[in-house]
């Protein structure tokens, strides 16, 4: 009975020691079909992409929730208290900007969507990312190459998340499979102005935007 109670306590420390909280600060991330982390913040952005010849594209299988073909609805999570354990930690991955800055160990950048000029529908509601969401969409973003991808670092792991490829392929989160989901938008055609600056995730699109999500799913 007594060795019962020991294991049982034991096993109840264990679990608690492994918990792990987000990390502190305010950011965001694009939301997976499982939801948003307890006690983040919901919302939305409707893209209205290229009219003519729509070559919007996204991986098969993927698991965000949205709507990419035609135009783009995507939903992000946003944690929008700095409560949080520790800092994030090194790697090379991105995560979105929420408020003003980024977290500690982050350097800054953006991207610029030139969406559709012609009877434009650009819509927005809820919480996102720091921005600029008119006729165009500008998302503000935190990066981070300051370790090894392969080095696995510790996130969360009760439930599905996304963090943005950098410079290397996905960073490694122990207890979580990693897998490779790509999201490409059919910007305007006629004068396009698409843009990045500063420390930006992996963009592979010509002309267009491409880019490469790691979608993190428990053991």
């Amino acid at each position: 009975m007594h060795s019962a109670v020991l294991i049982s306590a034991l096993c109840l420390c264990i679990c608690f020691a492994a918990a792990i909280d987000w990390p502190y600060g305010t950011y965001s991330m694009i939301t997976p079909r499982g939801g948003c982390p307890t006690g983040w913040k919901w919302g939305w952005r409707y893209q209205d992409n290229e009219d003519t010849g729509n070559l919007n594209s996204v991986t098969s299988g993927h698991h965000f929730n949205g709507f990419f073909f035609d135009d783009t609805i995507t939903y992000y999570c946003s944690k929008t208290s700095s409560s949080g354990s520790g800092s994030w930690p090194s790697g090379n991955y991105c995560i979105m900007q929420y408020g003003s800055s980024c977290p500690s160990g982050f350097s800054t950048g953006s991207i610029y969507w030139d969406d559709e000029d012609t009877d434009n529908m650009n819509g927005e509601g809820g919480y996102l990312p720091s921005g600029t969401y008119s006729i165009g969409t500008r998302i503000n973003y935190c990066c981070r190459n300051d370790g090894s991808y392969y080095s696995s670092i510790s996130l969360p792991t009760d439930k599905p998340f996304y963090l943005l490829r950098y410079t290397s392929s996905c960073q490694w989160v122990s207890g979580m499979s990693v897998s490779e989901e790509i999201i490409e938008t059919d910007d305007e055609d006629s004068a396009n102005a698409n843009s990045v600056s500063g420390s930006h995730p992996m963009d592979t699109g010509s002309g267009n935007h491409r880019l490469h999500y790691c979608y993190y799913a428990p053991y």
